[in-house]
């Protein structure tokens, strides 16, 4: 019985073992909703969103009522007053009260609501940041998943070359060993070989390389194994370059969010020319007096009310030259915005461009391919009747193996660009 519960034990974490190291099953959809779940920058840039969205109420709280209690003690000498350290002279009673005091703005002339409204701008700008996050992790995840199919299909090109060099190597080894072939065939054909097992060995690094990429891009603190499903081909670009910019400058988030931060600071802009406004405001105070002297003027309940009107004067020209600074600053903000229209529109053209000479080559190479099988083919069945030498083979079969690749290379490179596409022109999300 005992025996019979280790094994179990053992087999139990041997199936848990598999179950770690298995492969996991994933289409594209599928591996940039787990980024979008597990990227660690997309949570990062979420939280700074809601941490900046909590800064108009922050500001917003200058318009509502200030309240506090106090609760305040003190004994004194008779006779005592404050005779230094002030203009004022106030008498000090024995005395021990509580009261409350509110205190509420009346107005600033638009200088707190051209703050809050700045603050919202910067708000909807950290969430089109986070939406900027959200295209870019999109778009790492494309292009790890495209390469890590390409890497795999190159490693498929590798074993086949070595297996059909090889087969090659013990061809004309046999005819060798039958005074049929020169041994000169046999080191041409293990020369091939060799170059095949390097290329298989560059092969399997970049399928690891890939699986790595691809997890950190998913993010995954380790390394993940992936069996992925391979994309249908997108269709050709179909629009122009210029409909595409318009695309862009319509819904690339950077965009949406240098915006967002121009206007927020030519709101600040106009907060800081507030400065030169009056602020009006009310206090009220009221309280209660138990503990006192009976021979001291206070009574046992008080209350008053008041109205401050703070006029700025003269202060050096501090105000001056907020302001000023806060409408450079705005300039600034439009010229950066101006900037990231040009660069937008170069970027998108040259991806089009990129797509467009992709989706060329995926043709291209195909037809290519198909010469190059042709072509070895032919040399093959040449030298195996004695009309091609093993150098005319040997350079055949390299052709063939580049242009296999070529051709694997050329279609994830279209579906590659196309994500790129997409991303430029904002519409990856």
């Amino acid at each position: 019985m005992r025996k019979l519960r280790i094994l179990l034990s053992v087999l139990a974490a041997a199936l848990c073992a598999y179950a770690q190291n298995a492969p996991q099953h994933l289409d594209l959809r599928q591996a940039e909703q787990i980024a979008l779940r597990n990227n660690p920058r997309i949570g990062s840039a979420a939280f700074t969103a809601q941490a900046a969205g909590q800064v108009p109420a922050e500001l917003r709280s200058a318009y509502m009522p200030q309240v506090f209690g106090s609760v305040t003690g003190a004994g004194a000498s008779d006779g005592t007053r404050i005779a230094a350290g002030g203009l004022n002279n106030p008498v000090i009673y024995d005395r021990l009260a509580s009261g409350v005091t509110v205190s509420q703005m009346i107005t600033d002339f638009g200088r707190t609501s051209n703050l809050v409204a700045s603050a919202r701008l910067n708000a909807q700008a950290r969430q089109q940041n986070t939406e900027t996050t959200r295209a870019g992790t999109i778009l790492q995840v494309d292009r790890a998943y495209f390469d890590l199919l390409r890497s795999e299909n190159v490693f498929r090109v590798a074993q086949e070359t070595v297996k059909a060099r090889q087969l090659v190597v013990d061809q004309v080894t046999a005819l060798a060993q039958s005074k049929l072939k020169s041994t000169l065939d046999v080191s041409f054909a293990n020369v091939n070989l060799s170059e095949a097992k390097l290329l298989l060995a560059s092969a399997e690094n970049g399928v690891k390389a890939a699986q790595a990429t691809l997890s950190t891009a998913m993010g995954y603190p380790d390394e993940h194994s992936f069996t992925l499903a391979d994309e249908p081909m997108p269709s050709p670009v179909l629009d122009a370059p210029g409909a595409l910019v318009q695309t862009a400058l319509r819904s690339r988030p950077e965009l949406a969010d240098l915006r967002l931060q121009q206007g927020a600071e030519q709101r600040y802009a106009k907060a800081e020319h507030a400065l030169w406004f009056p602020t009006i405001s009310t206090v009220a105070s009221a309280g209660y007096i138990p503990g006192r002297q009976p021979d001291q003027l206070l009574q046992n309940h008080y209350g008053a009310v008041g109205l401050n009107v703070n006029i700025p004067v003269l202060n050096g020209g501090l105000f001056s030259a907020r302001h000023t600074e806060a409408e450079l600053r705005a300039q600034a903000a439009g010229k950066d915005v101006q900037d990231l229209e040009n660069r937008i529109a170069r970027d998108v053209r040259v991806a089009y461009l990129n797509a467009l000479t992709a989706y060329q080559r995926v043709g291209l190479t195909a037809q290519m391919l198909d010469q190059a099988r042709l072509a070895l083919d032919l040399a093959n069945s040449r030298y195996q009747i004695g009309l091609g030498s093993i150098v005319e083979l040997s350079q055949a079969q390299l052709n063939a193996t580049s242009a296999e690749i070529a051709s694997v290379s050329a279609k994830y490179d279209y579906q590659t660009q196309r994500a790129l596409l997409d991303y430029e022109t904002g519409t990856n999300r």
